[in-house]
């Protein structure tokens, strides 16, 4: 209303719009998938108390290990391009996020810094392999690299629409998540290690260990999103290549209560913003900036839900104050 907008109508275009079209479904699927992989990684950090802020890095990393194959390769018809770029970008992702975990075994070092910091050098690195050496030759001096050749790219499942085979790749990571961490003993050490570390370390849980192996999950599940994305949706790197996803899926991660199954539904409810926020931009005019706000207002109602179930205001009387 402050904007001069009638915001039953933004709320529409925002939340229900995306849900009511084929072509809304499917790049509200689109989106959904970084998110929901990123959000999976981070989900096993934040279990074991192991803050991985740098999700964004990890992505960028991935989608440059995997997309540089398709670089150099770009001539290549093998059916083995495609698999070896996904497992370049795992890769990618995990070597990012090994720098924090050897930091933080090692020395001590600050995951939350560490991680942060990375983002920044992943993404100038990336600018400087697309205007420098990665350069498309027919690409009129625009900064990208070449296209991907067609055994790089992942398969459209819809003719006219942008869902990739990567989606289908997305959906199963939320049952996977949910069996480790609920049926295995890997599982039941980050559970205990997250909510009595000092139980855990009496107990023979190594803690270094779990550090690093919930860091490598988290940093080579974003890898895998920043690949999936670059061989699907893009075909080729660009300077930008993430409108934020590192950093949405935290919010995806605690608005699903660190659970897979939770972490999925809550990616789609962020990516109905994403494409609602896109919409409202063209219909309505409203600014791309709502398109966080109402993911901000999102996190701040859950937290504030949590505060006030899990504690509650005591007034001090005359006898407890005597006591």
């Amino acid at each position: 209303m402050a904007m001069g907008k009638d915001p039953g109508a933004a709320l529409y275009l925002y939340f229900v719009e995306p849900l009511t079209t084929g072509s809304g479904l499917s790049e509200v699927a689109v989106k959904a998938g970084p998110l929901v992989l990123i959000g999976i990684g981070l989900s096993f950090g934040f279990r074991a108390g192991v803050w991985n802020i740098g999700a964004e890095g990890q992505y960028i990393a991935g989608a440059i290990a995997g997309g540089g194959l398709a670089v150099y390769w770009h001539q290549s018809e093998s059916a083995l391009l495609l698999p070896a770029m996904l497992l370049l970008g795992t890769i990618g992702g995990m070597t990012c996020a090994a720098i924090p975990a050897l930091l933080k075994t090692r020395f001590n070092a600050n995951e939350i810094l560490v991680s942060l910091m990375l983002v920044y050098v992943a993404e100038l690195l990336l600018v400087h392999l697309v205007q420098g050496p990665w350069r498309n030759p027919q690409g009129w001096g625009f900064p990208g690299t070449r296209m991907f050749p067609d055994a790089g790219t992942l398969p459209l499942l819809l003719r006219g629409q942008r869902l990739h085979l990567g989606s289908v790749i997305v959906l199963a990571a939320p049952f996977i998540a949910w069996f480790i961490l609920a049926r295995t003993r890997f599982g039941f050490r980050i559970k205990v290690f997250g909510q009595a570390p000092l139980a855990a370390r009496h107990s023979g849980v190594s803690s270094g260990r779990i550090v690093w192996q919930t860091l490598l999950i988290g940093g080579g599940l974003a890898g895998l999103a920043g690949v999936i994305e670059a061989a699907g949706t893009i075909g080729q790197l660009m300077p930008k290549i993430s409108p934020g996803y590192g950093f949405t899926a935290i919010i995806v991660a605690f608005l699903g209560r660190l659970h897979p199954l939770g972490v999925l539904l809550a990616g789609i409810a962020i990516a109905v913003t994403y494409i609602g926020g896109e919409g409202a931009q063209i219909s309505a005019g409203l600014p791309k900036a709502v398109t966080g706000l109402f993911q901000g207002i999102i996190l701040f109602y859950l937290l504030a839900f949590d505060l006030f179930t899990r504690y509650r205001i005591v007034l001090p009387t005359r006898d407890t104050i005597q006591e």
